[in-house]
């Protein structure tokens, strides 16, 4: 798998993400596409404290020198999101903060997180505070690289001035943000901004939440996140006319090319200017596999530019 720059490091284009792991995706599952994704020539694996309330980041830890070496991966996980009560809450105060990196190192079971990352703005919390939190992680060992995820532009340009490597600060590393043929927004100022300061830039969801595999277009299958407890109002938003005109472009796209729509979408996100890693999820190691035969594939231009424009335009 091609591999990319992120801060001094080497990470592999496409990152595997562990949102199901320990909830929809059970043991036996999450250890055959870990194999096949450290097979395939990837190591960035993409996790959080808050996944299955920390089944996730513990699924992942008993893999860890078993199933794949330490050393052959580059684990990133986040902090502030938690659920009290069956309620949704965001806290990036310092304390909270450095309280689920020490919970994620414990169900990881490593002695230190390769990029460690406030998973969202917290209005709520000063920034300053926050972002010491990250300083804390690596003055002590415990985190190589920090990132931020889900902040906007103004958001990220502010914290990456405060966290300036010059004042003895942990410096940004990465960003991480949705970014796909439905969803475009980070064009406008996220991604330029990690352009211009020479940060990472890490997108998630790059299938339109799954709607761009063009499983959708007839319904919601019984079967799909759409239909699922869990994902039922993730996936809803992408379920209208304006992304059923993008998914039509990237079925015959892919039907021109000889692909599958996944092939095309997923591609289309992972060689969008800017972009440092693409995340990708799957709840069994079949699909998993499917999904990388993407990196046996690289999009016509005249067929990337048909897509910009029907994008854009819906």
């Amino acid at each position: 798998m091609e591999m990319r720059k992120l801060g001094g490091v080497s990470v592999s284009r496409l990152g595997l993400g562990t949102m199901t792991w320990g909830r929809d995706t059970d043991e036996h599952e999450a250890a055959q596409q870990l194999q096949e994704f450290v097979e395939s020539g990837g190591n960035f694996i993409d996790t959080a404290a808050v996944y299955g309330d920390g089944d996730a980041e513990r699924v992942l830890g008993g893999f860890i020198d078993t199933l794949v070496k330490r050393e052959n991966l580059f684990i990133a996980t986040k902090a502030g999101i938690n659920f009290k009560d069956g309620v949704r809450q965001i806290s990036n105060s310092r304390n909270d903060l450095i309280s689920d990196l020490d919970k994620s190192l414990a169900r990881l079971n490593i002695e230190h997180i390769d990029l460690w990352q406030i998973h969202n703005w917290d209005r709520h919390s000063p920034l300053e505070e926050s972002l010491s939190a990250l300083d804390y992680a690596v003055s002590s060992g415990k985190v190589r690289y920090v990132g931020i995820c889900n902040f906007n532009g103004w958001q990220l340009a502010r914290s990456a001035t405060l966290q300036n490597p010059i004042f003895g600060k942990a410096a940004i590393a990465s960003a991480q943000n949705e970014y796909s043929l439905l969803n475009r927004r980070v064009e406008a100022e996220l991604i330029p901004a990690t352009q211009s300061l020479g940060i990472g830039f890490i997108a998630w969801s790059p299938l339109g939440r799954g709607v761009l595999t063009g499983k959708y277009r007839s319904g919601v299958p019984s079967d799909s996140r759409g239909a699922s407890p869990h994902f039922a109002n993730f996936v809803e938003p992408y379920l209208n006319d304006q992304s059923k005109q993008i998914v039509e472009a990237v079925c015959v796209a892919a039907d021109g090319l000889g692909y599958s729509p996944l092939e095309v979408a997923l591609s289309w996100v992972r060689d969008a200017p800017g972009v440092t890693t693409t995340l990708v999820g799957a709840r069994t190691g079949a699909q998993l596999r499917g999904i990388l035969t993407v990196e046996q594939i690289v999009l016509p231009q005249q067929v990337r530019v048909a897509l910009d424009e029907v994008s854009l335009q819906s």
